[in-house]
This record gives structure tokens, C-alpha cells and sequence, in this order.
């Protein structure tokens, strides 16, 4: 469902922009990648259970993701990245009860729209940089830690992020497609609705893929 409305909302502001594009601009580009995301895994102690300063870890894992790219103008495009629902393991590597203890898994749903520039728009090689908004979703979240309980997440985090990447022209309309994004992804860890910790997630996204520019 996220997923659709991310995506109905971003056909309905990029039309509003495509009405000033020319019929032969060829505005749109579609990508499909694997990306590797790698959590930062910074997270605060907890002393009341003997958790150390960045002791949870979420595991790093491959994605796919689906991006959709509008060219405003010819070296500026803004771009939306989407997936569906990833699950991931979380562990707390040293705590009371020793250690490591994987306590459960979690969902989230990472979508994420950015501005860019492209430094050389009609060239075979088509280096990038780019900035905007992280917008997490976290659900299904199943964390409990033997003998003291369940544990809850916050179910949205807000942050930025930025990217630099290339384009390399393979054929017409295809393109071979490397990026790097750093996003902000954050969420307060809850005991019976109180915070005991903040997981600083904030992953590097490694993503390489195809392209194809309509």
C-alpha cells in the first residue's frame, strides 16, 4: 500500500512538471538495481541490562530497487527510488545476558526522492550528484529480549540523503547505472513505552543496475 501511494504521488508531481517538457526531450528514465545496504549499527548504551554503546546491530543484506527519473532541464532530474517491505534480523552483540543474542526482526519500507545534477547530460559517461528526503516506514516489528521482554520502534523515520553516481551508455536508451546513497534512518528502541536506546541505522545503499531512458 506505502508502496502505491509513494508511487501515485510521485506520477502526479512529476506530470505537473512534465506539461513544460518538448514532446522529444525524453524526460523519463527507468532503473532496476541490486543494492547493498550496510547499516551504520550506532545505537546508545543502556546500562540497566549492561548494553554498550553501539551494541544492536541490523544485518547488512542485498535489496532490489525500482527508481523512476524526470530531466527537468538538462543537467537537473529529480529521482524516486522505491522497494517493497525488507525485513531485517536484529542482534545486540553484547549485553547482561552475554552475547551475541539476535532478539527478533523488524520491516521497513525506505523510500527515497532526490534532486540531482548531472555534470555532463549528453555524454556517454553521465557522473551525478544528488540530495533530498528519506522517508522510513518501519512495521512488523518483532523484538523481544529473553527475561526482560518485548521491545517496540518508532514506525516512521524523516532524514536526508545524498548520492553521487554514473550513468555509462551502453546502446541507445540503455544505460549501465553504479550509485551511492547515504540516508538518515533513525528510530528510538522502546521497553513498555519508554526509550531505552536510539538506533542510528543510517545506511551506504550500493546499488548498480540497468537503465533504460524513454
Amino acid at each position: 500500500m506505502y508502496t502505491r501511494l509513494a508511487l501515485a504521488a510521485a506520477v502526479v508531481g512529476f506530470g505537473i512538471l512534465a506539461d513544460t517538457a518538448h514532446a522529444d526531450d525524453q524526460p523519463w528514465e527507468v532503473r532496476l538495481r541490486g543494492v547493498y545496504l550496510d547499516p551504520a549499527n550506532h545505537s546508545d548504551a543502556y546500562a540497566p541490562l549492561g548494553i554498550p554503546e553501539n551494541a544492536i546491530h541490523i544485518n547488512s543484506k542485498w535489496i532490489p530497487d525500482l527508481d523512476f527519473e524526470y530531466y527537468f532541464a538538462p543537467h537537473w532530474s529529480s529521482e524516486l527510488v522505491l522497494t517493497y517491505p525488507q525485513s531485517q534480523t536484529v542482534t545486540v552483540e553484547k549485553s547482561a545476558l552475554g552475547g551475541p543474542v539476535a532478539i527478533g526482526t523488524f520491516k521497513h519500507l525506505p523510500p527515497v526522492l532526490t534532486v540531482k545534477y548531472g555534470f555532463l547530460p549528453n555524454g556517454d559517461f553521465r557522473p551525478y550528484i544528488g540530495a533530498g528526503l528519506n522517508l522510513t516506514i518501519i512495521s512488523d516489528v518483532h523484538l523481544n529480549v529473553p527475561t526482560v521482554g518485548r521491545l517496540d520502534l518508532d514506525h516512521t523515520s524523516v532524514g536526508p540523503a545524498v548520492q553521487a553516481g554514473f550513468d555509462w551508455k551502453l546502446a541507445d536508451h540503455w544505460f549501465l547505472n553504479t550509485d551511492i546513497k547515504w540516508a538518515m534512518l533513525r528510530s528510538d528502541v522502546k521497553f513498555d513505552g519508554t526509550k531505552i536506546s536510539q538506533a542510528r541505522i543510517d545506511p551506504l545503499l550500493l546499488g548498480i543496475g540497468i537503465g533504460y531512458r524513454l
